[in-house]
């Protein structure tokens, strides 16, 4: 008699934008933003993820460094373009070139503040503690810092905007999965935390390098440093593998201590949305390409595409007086 494989279902997750919500899936992802005279504007995008076209990177450690890297694109285009769609910005979208700066500026910014000068500041107390108590220290100054980085910026009222977006995805996705209809309703009732948050890979990212970088390292500052950047994509596969942990093990308890300290997190990263940023959530999720319950649920009122809007403002223009 054969058995039936089990089918594992298909898990969406996002990103908070500025007014606005990226949502993603296997087949691609969907962009919704609140333009400033009230509609959504919506972008739909297909892909085939790397990982499908080269299956020597769905090897674990490999998956995770590409994962990273995928976010970090698709991420940082979709949010130069809700920064367009709410009037923040002149250009519409990066150019392929820019967008290489800009994540490589991004990446040494990281660099920077999360391995050197962690290393830096605790290099005087080798004499003191040990090489062990030096790592530790410089563990939990790199933790000090990132805390420091999100307490900081959530007292920005633009940023305090982001994190209620960032609410309304997980609560969106929250609600999906829990097999409830999506309305504004059924959504604001549930958590805004979500275990397979960014947030939680980046705090989880931190807290391995405290583990990893004790025992690989222990030279002078500048080897350290360079032995840290090298290091780093290990961290990040490690890291991701720790991450997925929750969709194989929801109820194992040990999973549930190694996640919980990126929901405590979560907690700052993510505030209570209004109906009117769930809305845009919702359509956010309906959008993306193939989303199974896509014909089940409304979409929200007011919506446009990107391509209907842009005909409507070069419409707009041409009736203009000069």
């Amino acid at each position: 008699m054969n058995k039936k494989k089990k089918t594992i279902p298909e898990y969406f997750g996002g990103q908070a934008l500025i007014e606005g919500v990226m949502m993603q899936g296997s087949c691609g992802y969907a962009s919704a933003a609140r333009t400033p005279g009230g509609r959504i504007v919506y972008k739909r995008q297909t892909r085939r993820k790397l990982t499908d076209r080269i299956p020597l990177l769905k090897l674990p450690l490999l998956r995770g460094v590409v994962a990273f890297c995928e976010s970090m694109y698709v991420g940082f285009g979709t949010l130069t373009w809700s920064a367009f769609q709410a009037g923040e910005e002149e250009e519409e979208q990066m150019s392929w070139k820019e967008m290489a700066i800009a994540i490589v500026s991004a990446l040494l910014l990281t660099i920077l503040f999360f391995v050197i000068l962690p290393v830096c500041l605790a290099a005087f107390s080798l004499q003191y503690v040990g090489p062990f108590g030096r790592s530790l220290l410089e563990g939990l100054i790199r933790i000090g810092l990132f805390l420091a980085y999100v307490l900081a910026i959530s007292r920005l009222p633009d940023i305090a905007r982001v994190f209620q977006y960032h609410g309304a995805e997980h609560k969106t996705i929250n609600a999906w999965e829990a097999g409830l209809p999506l309305t504004v309703e059924n959504i604001k009732r549930q958590s805004r935390l979500n275990c397979r948050c960014g947030t939680s890979f980046i705090f989880m990212s931190l807290l391995l390098m405290v583990v990893v970088f004790t025992f690989i390292g222990n030279y002078d500052p500048v080897q350290r440093i360079l032995t840290k950047i090298i290091a780093m994509p290990l961290v990040m596969g490690i890291a991701y593998e720790v991450f997925r942990l929750p969709l194989r093990f929801p109820d194992n308890p040990l999973v549930r201590w190694l996640t919980a300290p990126g929901l405590w997190l979560q907690r700052i990263t993510t505030k209570e949305p209004s109906a009117a940023q769930i809305e845009v959530a919702i359509a956010a999720l309906l959008l993306v390409p193939e989303f199974p319950g896509a014909a089940q649920n409304q979409l929200p009122p007011n919506l446009i595409s990107e391509e209907q809007l842009k005909r409507e403002q070069a419409t707009l223009k041409k009736t203009q007086p000069a």
